[in-house]
């Protein structure tokens, strides 16, 4: 597989000025009038700091633009998710018809560009190291997962998007680059740091749990889309993402990941409301639902949520390298 990233690093304030054009300083703030923090500033503020113009930041239009700028990464995959300020896109057979990778990403910029949407493109075998390689430099496309394994050792902890508190424990330790990190050996490593980076070097974790999941009739991700519009189905994975846009009446979008590649889930309140824990803590969700897949957009309505985590205790513990 190969998934590429588009990273929105101004996203917020590139959807005010696609609404409201400034030439002049101009920030976005957040908070209460007596302690409010600078979100984002352009290019003439940053130069000034001192007289600029201050608009509300409004993280529900954020939310709205990147929803609308995942629709436009429809044009290139079936497959698209959301990651914090950014879009993540499998891309390995849309090659087949917009050409090679060099051609598709000019594509995508394109696209982003003329919407007025600043960005930075990568391309990795796997989803969350397309994310860290975006966030280190633009346009970095690492094809393989051999090359993946290098392109990764030297970056620092402060771009490898590894939980806060890791990322500031870890110096201490002497660690300073993920080439440093030690292979996970345990389910509460796979947990900690493969569930939410999914950096580490070798097999998916839900590989090697497959033949349980299977056995309880869970289907993998990409099983899942061949499956009939409106068909009943089990789907499991790492959960990735929570988000519950403000505009949204309720509404949770999941993302999870398996050994195969992102399912989109779709939460209603009542369901969250009635399986609380599960929705909540689980880092292995499983879900039953309704399959819905239209015009190329598929997503998983859930009825029934499963907290599997501890089946990631039962893995063996001797040392593994992760892609």
């Amino acid at each position: 597989m190969l998934w590429a990233c588009v990273l929105l690093p101004q996203l917020a304030l590139d959807g005010v000025l696609r609404r409201r054009p400034v030439a002049g300083p101009l920030v976005l703030v957040a908070g209460a009038a007596q302690a409010r923090s600078i979100v984002a500033a352009n290019p003439a503020a940053q130069a000034l700091l001192a007289r600029f113009d201050a608009l509300p930041y409004e993280p529900e239009a954020v939310d709205r633009w990147q929803q609308f700028l995942a629709a436009v990464a429809y044009r290139y995959s079936s497959e698209v998710s959301l990651l914090p300020h950014a879009i993540v896109l499998e891309v390995s057979r849309s090659m087949s018809l917009f050409g090679p990778w060099p051609r598709l990403e000019s594509l995508l910029r394109a696209d982003f560009t003329a919407l007025g949407f600043r960005h930075r493109i990568s391309a990795a075998p796997t989803a969350h190291a397309a994310y860290v390689l975006a966030g280190v430099d633009d346009g970095q496309a690492v094809l393989t997962a051999e090359a993946l394994g290098r392109a990764l050792q030297h970056v620092p902890l402060h771009k490898s998007r590894l939980p806060a508190t890791a990322a500031a424990a870890l110096p201490g330790m002497g660690i300073r680059s993920l080439g440093q990190l030690p292979s996970p050996s345990t389910a509460e490593n796979l947990r900690a740091d493969y569930a939410r980076t999914g950096l580490s070097l070798g097999l998916h974790p839900l590989k090697l749990i497959r033949p349980r999941l299977r056995a309880a009739h869970y289907v993998d991700s990409r099983s899942l889309r061949t499956q009939p519009h409106q068909s009943r189905v089990r789907a499991a994975g790492l959960v990735t993402q929570r988000q519950q846009p403000q505009t949204a009446s309720g509404v949770t979008f999941i993302t999870m990941e398996d050994e195969h590649g992102f399912i989109n889930v779709v939460v209603w309140r009542h369901v969250a409301e009635r399986q609380r824990r599960a929705y909540l803590e689980a880092s292995l969700l499983g879900v039953e639902g309704q399959w819905e897949s239209i015009d190329g957009v598929s997503h998983l309505i859930a009825d029934r949520l499963a907290d599997m985590s501890a089946l990631l205790g039962a893995l063996d513990s001797r040392s593994r390298d992760f892609h």
